[in-house]
């Protein structure tokens, strides 16, 4: 190869004002650029510097230290994995990659994304930024990778994200932040439907994370809950955690039942050094309740949407009725299944209570879930109109038990009530102490005297409390 001023020399001294000579010129400088930038920045060369396979050209562990230029507009796959790339500026593909679709910069020690970087390969589908050296990510870094399904970051040293850096991804499916230096859980990137609506793999593992919204992850979809991962973190150990991954492990769920024994927690008692126990032991060495599935419970007349929360999304869902009845459409039962799976019961009844099955298939999984319902044998604002016909049963029982108690003990008054409650209680005694209607007294001077005697019959005496009219003789 020529050198630098013999290659500039022959390009000065054979300018002229032809066309041909603007030709050389061009060809001069684009010589001179070559002698400048050297073999690292020189166009792709399928032969030394990459192995190019139909649209898959593969460049990794070449020691670049900046992107071969002149990529083919047709490249859908490049690997410039395992390189010395330290930073993603602007200008690193001069040309648009209409038909990019994999990008693979992992172990480079990157450390800088520009925020146009990615501007030229919007179809990009499968981005890999791990193993490097990013520390934050900024604003709308990836905003213009509306397509992007599968973006890696972990192992990296990333302490800070922008809310908006994600803004965009409307298509992203599996996001990798493990082994990181991120201290709070973005929870709005999986709550908020509108930003990462499909996203159904979010790695938060391996990172500083010390407090989670328990209540908040628990109101998560099932399919969400599947993926979300975030076991190796400093997380400070109390029942509602213990709670949360129990509930996750009986379901089966992926992120609590594969890495059962990496999830740890700090736990600090009184008068102890911090240590690091297992979280799924929370049950002894706090004391923590074994989780239950609570039933959902309503009441007569209210409507009540029942929720298939499957461990994946876009299953296809069959409900079927306490009585083994199937739940088809247009039909007329109570119960009708939404277009979003959920079985929606109207104008419930004590009878609708019991057990709903939903049956979820998709292609991978079958998955079978119980709904426990209890209804309440009254409205929510107590009426009393609402009484069902045992209530009001018991009640009338009990009306007339303390009826017959009145009646039984409660005597009426009678001395002081009565109209003659001056007179001497012995001048109103009569048989057996019941009143003389003539005003003598029962009983003769035999009797006084201590002798054997009988009582003198009175004809108007009343004979038996239980007779209506008095016997004579």
């Amino acid at each position: 190869m020529m050198s630098l001023p013999h290659t500039l020399g022959k390009c000065v001294t054979g300018i002229s004002f032809s066309m041909s000579a603007c030709v050389g010129w061009v060809h001069c400088i684009s010589l001179l650029l070559l002698q400048l930038l050297g073999t690292k920045g020189s166009p792709l060369n399928c032969h030394t510097t990459c192995i190019c396979a139909s649209n898959v050209v593969s460049c990794s562990k070449m020691d670049l230290t900046t992107v071969p230029t002149a990529l083919p507009v047709y490249t859908a796959v490049l690997d410039l994995s395992y390189n010395n790339i330290t930073k993603l500026r602007a200008e690193w593909t001069p040309v648009k990659l209409p038909r990019l679709r994999n990008l693979l910069l992992a172990h480079n020690g990157l450390h800088f994304l520009s925020s146009e970087a990615f501007s030229h390969i919007t179809q990009l589908r499968y981005l890999d930024l791990s193993s490097n050296d990013l520390d934050q990510l900024n604003e709308y870094i990836f905003e213009p990778l509306v397509h992007l399904e599968v973006l890696l970051l972990y192992n990296n040293r990333i302490s800070s994200i922008d809310r908006t850096a994600f803004t965009g991804l409307n298509n992203l499916q599996k996001l990798y932040l493990s082994q990181n230096h991120i201290s709070r859980f973005p929870l709005e990137l999986v709550k908020d439907k509108t930003r990462l609506e499909k996203l159904s793999l979010f790695d938060m593992s391996s990172n500083k994370v010390k407090v989670l919204l328990i209540q908040e992850l628990q109101n998560l979809p099932g399919w969400i809950k599947n993926g979300l991962y975030f076991h190796k973190n400093p997380l400070v150990c109390d029942c509602d955690l213990y709670s949360l991954l129990t509930h996750w492990y009986i379901r089966k769920f992926s992120s609590a039942y594969d890495f059962r024994d990496d999830y740890t927690c700090v736990l600090q008692g009184q008068g102890q050094e911090k240590r690091t126990v297992a979280a799924f032991e929370l049950n002894t060495l706090m004391n923590c309740s074994t989780f239950k599935e609570e039933d959902e419970e309503t009441y007569l007349d209210e409507t009540v949407l029942l929720s298939c929360d499957t461990r994946h999304r876009n299953m296809t869902k069959t409900w079927m009725m306490p009585s083994n009845v199937p739940v088809t459409p247009n039909s007329n039962q109570s119960a009708t299944v939404l277009p979003d799976g959920k079985l929606q019961l109207s104008s419930l009844r004590p009878e609708d209570s019991g057990v709903y099955t939903c049956f979820a298939v998709s292609a991978a999984l079958n998955e079978t879930l119980y709904v426990v319902v209890k209804v309440h044998n009254f409205t929510l604002d107590g009426n009393s109109d609402t009484l069902n016909t045992a209530y009001t049963t018991l009640v009338g029982c009990l009306a007339s038990v303390v009826l017959v108690l009145i009646y039984l003990y409660l005597t009426p008054c009678r001395c002081f009530c009565c109209p003659d409650h001056n007179k001497d209680p012995k001048d109103l005694q009569g048989q057996n102490g019941k009143l003389n209607p003539n005003g003598e007294e029962d009983g003769d001077e035999d009797g006084l005297q201590g002798e054997a005697h009988r009582k003198k019959s009175v004809a108007e005496s009343i004979s038996s409390v239980f007779s209506d009219t008095p016997i004579v003789v």
